[in-house]
């Protein structure tokens, strides 16, 4: 009982707020995104992405150091994280499914590869490898890495599915010059994956940039984050970090929040066209996400690179679907 009305209180927070963050407005500006969108798709320029720009910021990755060990404690500072996968994973799944066509049967993403960023302790990167993607989990934080490495050593399913790097993802991208990984950076993967990522980044250009870099054309990148809003920062900062502790203190700054709208800019200046946006909301009492209208506080986020030669990529679709 005490669940459903904390679910209550906190949809009626964000019920007054929507009247502040219309969906008119917001959908007009996609309008206008998608306008520029289709005048830029001929002109796209050539993308670079070096190690020289860091998207990565040192107080951040600090602070997710003395978190290494914590990642698969589902009731320490991670638990909102292990509960988000009920979302995000059918989002990633379903989105995948409907710009791909493999079908590999009891393995829905099977023949697809994945870049996870900011893999922390392999939180996601374990149920995307279980649907069947070959996934790279990628975390600047060495401890992270060792985490996650240590935990999907004990499902035998996952060895030959998930792997993981100490490394950034401007790192990764600037492999095309070096060559020798399997993994080397250029046009790589089926789907980047960046959740719960871009409001701990000092550099958002520079992660755009870079997404668009190891993206396949027509490759899907998702994203989830918190909207820039009054209520986010009352109910992700005050309530989450000061009141209820649901995360530890300082694990975000309101001013590296970014709403819909401003990443929707981002990433069509880099490449990419939104396909859809969807709000979440997280109960504190019960400890599950739900999908919501409002995007006030929460959101998730699928786009798709811009494709430069519709009729080639076509064909490549299709001989992957034969492969598969």
């Amino acid at each position: 009982m005490y669940a459903n009305r904390c679910e209550r209180l906190v949809r009626g927070f964000v019920g007054r707020q929507r009247s502040a963050s219309s969906w008119t407005a917001v959908c007009t500006q996609r309008a206008v995104c998608k306008q520029r969108a289709v005048c830029k798709q001929r002109t796209q320029p050539t993308v670079t992405c070096h190690t020289s720009a860091r998207s990565v910021d040192p107080d951040e990755l600090r602070r997710f150091q003395s978190l290494a060990g914590k990642w698969w404690d589902d009731h320490g500072e991670f638990a909102a994280l292990h509960a988000l996968n009920d979302l995000r994973v059918p989002f990633i799944r379903d989105n995948l499914l409907n710009v791909h066509r493999t079908r590999v049967p009891g393995k829905p993403l099977g023949g697809l590869r994945i870049l996870d960023v900011g893999c922390g302790g392999g939180l996601l990167t374990e149920p995307l490898g279980r649907l069947g993607a070959n996934v790279l989990g990628i975390d600047p934080v060495g401890d992270s890495i060792g985490t996650a490495k240590l935990h999907s050593s004990i499902d035998p399913d996952l060895r030959d599915r998930v792997r993981y790097r100490a490394c950034t993802l401007e790192e990764l991208s600037a492999e095309r010059e070096g060559g020798g990984r399997e993994e080397q950076g250029a046009a790589q993967f089926h789907a980047v994956v960046a959740s719960e990522v871009v409001e701990h980044l000092a550099d958002l250009e520079t992660f755009g940039l870079c997404c668009n870099h190891v993206l396949k054309p027509g490759g899907s990148l998702f994203i989830t984050t918190i909207n820039k809003t009054n209520l986010s920062y009352a109910l992700g900062i005050v309530v989450a970090e000061q009141l209820l502790r649901i995360v530890p203190s300082g694990t975000h700054d309101w001013e590296k929040f970014i709403s819909p709208v401003e990443l929707e800019r981002l990433l069509e200046s880099n490449g990419f066209s939104v396909q859809s946006v969807r709000g979440m909301l997280y109960n504190p009492a019960s400890g599950a996400w739900s999908w919501t209208d409002s995007t006030a506080i929460n959101y998730a986020l699928h786009a798709v690179k811009v494709r430069d030669d519709p009729d080639a990529n076509q064909a490549e679709g299709h001989a992957e679907a034969a492969h598969s």
